[in-house]
């Protein structure tokens, strides 16, 4: 038996707990079953396909917004204001990079009041520092994904006392699936500490009762305030960055929101609220908004602009090409969708600055203003957090071996090697073919459209994706507008949604297009955790017709060979894919 063998065998007799096919948010949806193939003759109606799978949230919505788990974290969230305490997200993968997103609009916001209402923000305690991120592998999570982190509840309890939470605080423990280790570590961490604590996730509470255990002991308890958002499969069967966090967004963003509002009645006066020119909200009209939003981006002329861009995107990425985008206020948005495209299609990830030997991403991002250390600091609103964690360290939580004498390095160090400042980066440009693109709410587009005009090198093509009421569709060729009428709120919750909501469709189309999805399933996806291995391991038994137990041995073995790939730099295929057709050739 050789090692590939011996984990796989590992894998099956100890790993049982990670068998989540069971799960809704790892089924196919019945919209999406043919979307590759849709999407290879008909762009839009393959972006039509996935706009009906975000009409499974609004009847979701509607509920939870009215209901007592929700008005509860409203309420908590207000205390912790009056009491000056701190409100923790947390969350892996997709739900941290959530979890930093709603710490950076929380700081924004304080931000903003104190440099643009300076005698309104006076008459307020400043709370810029009650918000507080918690993502699995720190900030440098945000941009590559650290392989094992997400596995461990210890690694979510250390974390977050690191974060220094205590009595009275709040905690947001958001996970797409329900049964994230990680983030079902930091609930127990809060819990032990006195806080408030709220669990947030997207599969029903019975389901998950029913086939995950840790997820039943977080159900179960009294103590823990249950918000379940499942609305049914995702558009591409595990891909839970999309409609999951998307509701995840939405509800959580609602009840901070609406905690922040009531907070400065109690301070301001109506001309001063008035002044801040907040429309009037109460949970309806979240619901109502957001229904709103889906209808425009369904508008013809939305489609058929997404549907541009993406054929923009496959003709580069199909020449071996390269897309940067620019972006200043949306940046964190745009990185997010970027960087998740790496594990959900298999692509190569962001590379650092002094890595001149890995493959190039396919899409990066740059602050056209400022340079990389100041880039960092704009788009989190604070410094990063990275990880600077000592062999002892592993050791004190329960680290595997691997982790222990070989630590991975996600300090500030290393996330500053990622540049996405305004340093020049011949490596983007260097290519058959090349596109600068500009991604900005349509208000924004004055301040970013000198920029991109700057001497960013030889790029084949410029455009601009905008966003917004204003967006015009006649600036030319790559200009894509999607019309939409943002609303003015607290967080600017609005204009999160809408680029999120542009960009998901706009990469998972393409991807789909480019036959990296078959049907609605991910056939190219990374397996880096132990959750990811079960999901390759079904699809590769469903697609090549063998048994589990099969497609993880010969998964494991894809595997090994990548590994070997990767040392020579050359870029990968999906473990997942070559494990198909191994065993296809076997037949």
């Amino acid at each position: 038996m050789n090692s590939a063998q011996q984990r796989a065998q590992q894998f099956l007799e100890e790993e049982k707990a990670f068998r989540l096919g069971t799960l809704l948010t790892e089924s196919a949806h019945p919209k999406t079953l043919y979307l590759s193939q849709t999407a290879e003759k008909d762009l839009p109606a393959a972006i039509r396909l996935l706009q009906e799978v975000d009409r499974d949230i609004p009847p979701v919505a509607e509920k939870v917004l009215q209901s007592e788990p929700f008005h509860l974290l409203r309420q908590r969230i207000l205390q912790a204001m009056n009491d000056h305490k701190k409100i923790f997200f947390t969350g892996c993968g997709s739900t941290g990079r959530l979890s930093i997103l709603l710490e950076a609009a929380w700081r924004n916001f304080w931000q903003t009041l104190k440099h643009e209402y300076p005698d309104i923000a006076a008459k307020i305690p400043s709370l810029e520092d009650a918000a507080y991120s918690v993502m699995a592998g720190g900030d440098f999570a945000l941009i590559k994904a650290v392989e094992g982190f997400e596995d461990f509840p210890d690694f979510g309890r250390f974390q977050i006392r690191q974060g220094g939470i205590d009595r009275g605080d709040v905690v947001v423990a958001i996970t797409e699936g329900g049964e994230t280790s990680f983030v079902i570590g930091t609930a127990w961490q809060g819990l032990d500490a006195g806080a408030d604590v709220f669990f947030v996730y997207n599969n029903p509470s019975d389901l998950l009762c029913r086939h995950v255990e840790r997820s039943r002991q977080v159900i179960e308890n009294a103590r823990i305030v249950k918000i379940d958002l499942a609305t049914g499969p995702m558009a591409i069967a595990g891909s839970t960055r999309m409609q999951a966090t998307t509701i995840e967004l939405l509800i959580v963003g609602a009840a901070i929101e609406l905690a922040l509002t009531d907070f400065l009645k109690t301070h301001l006066s109506q001309e001063d609220f008035q002044q801040l020119g907040f429309e009037p909200a109460d949970p309806d009209w979240y619901h109502d908004r957001f229904v709103r939003l889906l209808e425009q981006l369904e508008a013809e002329q939305s489609v058929r602009q997404l549907a541009d861009m993406v054929a923009l995107e496959k003709e580069i990425y199909v020449k071996h090409g390269l897309v940067t985008y620019l972006a200043e206020e949306g940046m964190l948005d745009v990185l997010t969708d970027t960087t998740e495209r790496s594990p959900t299609f298999m692509l190569p990830p962001f590379r650092k600055f002094d890595d001149t030997q890995s493959p190039r991403s396919w899409s990066f991002i740059k602050n056209p203003f400022l340079p990389t250390l100041q880039a960092w600091q704009h788009m989190l609103k604070r410094p990063p957090r990275g990880l600077d964690w000592s062999v002892d360290t592993y050791k004190s939580i329960n680290a595997p071996p691997a982790l222990q004498t070989n630590p991975p390095r996600l300090d500030n160090t290393e996330i500053y090697k990622f540049q996405i400042g305004d340093e020049p980066d011949p490596s983007r440009t260097d290519t058959a073919d090349s596109a600068l693109i500009a991604v900005c709410t349509a208000d924004q587009w004055p301040r970013l459209a000198p920029a991109l005009e700057k001497d960013w090198g030889p790029f084949h093509r410029k455009g601009a994706l905008l966003i917004g009421s204003a967006a015009e569709t006649d600036k030319g060729d790559n200009h894509f507008a999607i019309r939409y009428d943002l609303p003015t709120s607290p967080l600017q919750l609005w204009e999160h949604l809408a680029i999120k909501l542009v960009l998901n469709t706009v990469s998972t189309a393409t991807m789909a297009a480019m036959r990296r999805v078959v049907g609605n399933a991910m056939s190219w996806v990374s397996p880096s955790n132990k959750k990811l291995i079960d999901r390759g391991s079904r699809l590769i038994a469903q697609l090549a017709g063998c048994p589990y137990d099969r497609a993880c041995e010969v998964l494991f073995e894809a595997i090994d060979e990548i590994e070997q790939m990767r040392l020579r730099n050359e870029e990968v295929p999906s473990p997942v894919a070559l494990a198909i057709d191994r065993l296809k050739q076997e037949m």
